[in-house]
């Protein structure tokens, strides 16, 4: 078979518009939908085709490509599309949805003859757009052919976990993963706010730990966006990881362990984007520490 495809990718925030583009510059036929039109607009630009009902962009897909908010989401715009949707096509499921929705969304694929991949990213905005997103697959051997194109457009690497996406298992180590983005972002608020209230130059901290076991490329990464006000364009929104970190503690829960940090980790970016960061970069749970925005 052809290694060029048609693509349907439906949802086009911070992560599916970059993933759209990086398929289209490879050369293959994408179909982008959103929910708001305006957001898929700008990738007629790069060659796709932005179509007006999840419908029309899945019809005669080899592979379709779902980067929404949650798992109910993409059951939802799944269930429009249901009268396009041709048994046999492949369905890359990016979003981050959890492990009850994921097998709810196995269980749609298996009930319509669809090849499911549970498939999330790891990654942000900027490796996104670099196509060096590292993709967490999960999926038959069987049909790999058709769905590696696809993460070789969006990804620099593949990490395949299993052969059956309704096991989760590529969902199961992207929270796994997340849980430690997630902890590590608010450690690094916590401290900046710390600094600021006991009038200690974050730089000197950073200065102390330099090139220690306790230094890390992420921690200057997060830590510059609040330093520098750079908090928008975000690479990964507070309300996004709010999210996440929720379906964190419930897989925790649901498997008989108590996740305190991701819990609280939830709360602080849920207060954050109470303040009116909900759009801004993960980082912004720094506000979180104060009552009001600080000076």
């Amino acid at each position: 078979m052809t290694d060029k495809l048609t693509v349907s990718v439906l949802g086009t925030g911070i992560m599916g518009a970059a993933m759209a583009r990086n398929l289209a510059r490879a050369g293959h036929t994408v179909r982008a939908w959103n929910r708001t039109r305006a957001k898929a607009e700008p990738l007629a630009a790069d060659g796709a085709q932005v179509a007006d009902t999840p419908a029309e962009a899945v019809r005669d897909a080899d592979v379709v490509l779902t980067m929404l908010y949650d798992g109910a989401a993409a059951l939802d715009v799944l269930r429009e599309a249901e009268s396009a949707l041709r048994p046999g096509t492949a369905w890359v499921q990016s979003t981050t949805a959890g492990l009850e929705a994921t097998a709810e969304l196995a269980g749609f694929a298996r009930a319509h003859g669809l090849v499911f991949y549970d498939a999330p990213v790891l990654g942000t905005r900027q490796p996104a757009e670099a196509g060096q997103l590292t993709v967490l697959a999960a999926g038959p051997t069987a049909g790999r052919e058709k769905v590696t194109p696809v993460f070789d457009a969006v990804g620099a690497r593949t990490v395949w976990t299993g052969e059956d996406g309704a096991t989760a298992s590529a969902t199961r180590l992207k929270l796994v993963a997340n849980s430690w983005v997630i902890a590590a972002t608010n450690a690094t608020g916590e401290l900046l706010a710390l600094s600021k209230a006991l009038d200690v130059d974050p730089g000197d901290f950073f200065a102390l730990i330099a090139d220690g076991p306790l230094d890390m490329g992420y921690l200057h990464a997060k830590a510059a966006l609040v330093l520098e006000d750079r908090l928008t364009p975000a690479q990964f929104a507070v309300a996004t990881a709010a999210k996440d970190a929720r379906l964190i503690v419930e897989a925790g829960r649901r498997h008989g362990v108590r996740l305190d940090v991701a819990a609280a980790s939830a709360e602080r970016l849920e207060r954050a984007a109470a303040q009116g960061h909900a759009d801004e970069d993960m980082a912004a749970a720094y506000f979180a520490s104060f009552d009001e925005h600080p000076a």
